[in-house]
């Protein structure tokens, strides 16, 4: 179905012609490494272009605010009256022609400083958007509206079946609780309407004094952000933006690794110790675009997403360094915004539906390929986001010709996708996988830290079937050390 350029480990036939002739293995398979090398440059130059366009909205915005010019407006106007002024509407001012006075501008400045003292980066983005509000929003970042699932089922179950839409002068509360939009603040500083759990006295007192509600926080979520469930990105469609987890990992080592591929309909390939070596590297890249937005009068977005991920035995310098597994998987999806209240105070954000084909691009007996139809949705309960999947199979070959027949009974019929927000910019997600007929699947965790401002540590742990493809009916276990550029953790 995709022509996949990427090339795989040299065929036995090609290192038996190299010998024959006397050429080095190494100079007859440099094209190999060749194309591995600027695959892997062109990973990360993608990955530089997109977080450098990315906006301000990122974990370490609040590096760059000019704490030094913050401190000295805030020393010189700490007059009493100043430091009981609180809440601050800056909208009349921005739409005023009159100069804004300097007491505006110091208590502005207080502000900003206060919200860095906020370490949640939702509530943090949040209460920056806050104090710096000046109710000019780009006509082509609208507002979403997400479907309220209990009213369209409640008017459908009534015999008037149609989508209802959560009106625009009303924010939903955590609990569900819908308050009117005046009343915001008013709301916040009652606690009705902000989430404190995980949240210090301090921070919640910092949130509450500038009238930051739940709503606000929300629309920073990794979820909110990831697919636009509260406003349309400022970056607009066919732009290049991040998906699943972006990485590289110098060291990967498995534990038991795959010496005799096969499936009931492939022969087996037989390999030794020194062919596959437990060692490598792997890198992901994963990118997604929006191809068109707000679709059907309800806020829905049309995605394409590609994602691709490498094992490279570069380690194996006897074999030539090559690429032992390289995973393709090119998909296009749909998602609805939407608010519906779950149990343990969660709260359903979005639904979506998708298509994906998964392949290895391998020839004959190490063919590898299937495609699925999905369900998902999304979730958030405070700071753990978690996205669901169900799929089916689409078959478009011949049981006699398919590659790997029996995949289902291994991959199983859908995965769980989770990230839960640590303190200090860390980050736990993974993905789970779970056949109850065969009990078999498997379990990923990834572990994200911050080395620098542009760079974050990664720890992958894998244990179960499918870590690749090729290695769908193989159980193993992994683990892995590299880095993630910027924020690009993805789901």
């Amino acid at each position: 179905m995709f022509s996949h350029i990427t090339p795989q480990r040299p065929s036995s036939a090609l290192i038996k012609a190299c010998r024959t002739n006397n050429i080095q293995l190494s100079t007859c398979s440099k094209r190999y490494l060749t194309m591995a090398v600027g695959m892997a440059l062109s990973c990360f130059t993608l990955q530089g272009y997109a977080a450098n366009s990315t906006q301000t909205h990122g974990n370490e915005s609040y590096e760059e605010l000019p704490v030094e010019a913050i401190a000295f407006e805030y020393e010189n106007n700490n007059s009493p009256e100043n430091v009981s002024k609180r809440v601050v509407n800056p909208n009349a001012a921005a739409q005023s022609d009159k100069v804004i006075s300097k007491e505006f501008v110091a208590e502005q400045a207080k502000l900003f400083y206060e919200c860095t003292q906020v370490q949640t980066s939702a509530a943090r983005l949040a209460c920056f958007d806050k104090v710096a509000e000046q109710g000019k929003t780009p006509s082509y970042v609208t507002t979403k509206q997400p479907v309220d699932l209990a009213k369209t089922l409640q008017s459908t179950l009534a015999g008037n079946p149609q989508v209802v839409l959560v009106e625009e002068n009303t924010t939903i509360s955590a609990k569900g609780n819908t308050v009117a939009t005046g009343a915001a603040n008013s709301a916040s500083a009652d606690g009705e309407s902000l989430d404190t759990v995980g949240l210090t006295q301090r921070e919640a007192e910092v949130l509450e004094n500038v009238g930051v509600t739940q709503t606000d926080i929300e629309k920073f979520t990794p979820l909110s952000l990831s697919y636009d469930l509260d406003k349309n990105s400022e970056r607009g469609t066919w732009t290049v933006r991040p998906y699943r987890p972006t990485y590289l990992m110098p060291l990967f080592y498995t534990f038991d690794p795959n010496l005799g591929p096969s499936t009931p309909s492939q022969e087996k390939e037989p390999f030794t110790s020194n062919d596959v070596r437990n060692t490598e590297l792997k890198f992901q890249l994963s990118l997604k675009t929006k191809v068109m937005e707000d679709l059907f009068d309800t806020s829905a977005d049309l995605w394409f997403g590609y994602t691709q991920e490498s094992h490279w035995q570069v380690y194996n310098e006897d074999n030539s360094r090559p690429f032992r597994a390289t995973d393709y998987q090119p998909e296009i999806f749909l998602t609805q915004p939407v608010t519906a209240d779950l149990p343990f105070g969660g709260r359903l954000r979005m639904l979506g539906v998708g298509a994906i084909h998964h392949s290895n691009g391998q020839d004959d007996p190490l063919s590898r390929s299937w495609n699925r139809a999905y369900l998902m949705a999304g979730a958030e309960w405070g700071k753990l986001s978690v996205i669901p999947r169900l799929w089916a199979r689409v078959n478009n070959e011949s049981s006699s010709s398919e590659d790997n027949p029996d995949i289902e009974d291994y991959m199983g019929y859908g995965d769980i996708k989770f990230l839960y927000d640590l303190p200090e910019q860390q980050s736990l997600s993974g993905t789970l996988r779970y056949n109850p007929a065969t009990h078999k699947g498997a379990a990923q965790i990834d572990y994200i830290y911050p080395l620098t401002k542009n760079v974050n540590g990664f720890v992958q742990l894998f244990q179960g079937y499918g870590e690749s493809i090729i290695d769908y009916n193989h159980e193993n276990t992994s683990i892995g050390f590299g880095i993630v550029l910027n924020d690009w953790k993805g789901f």
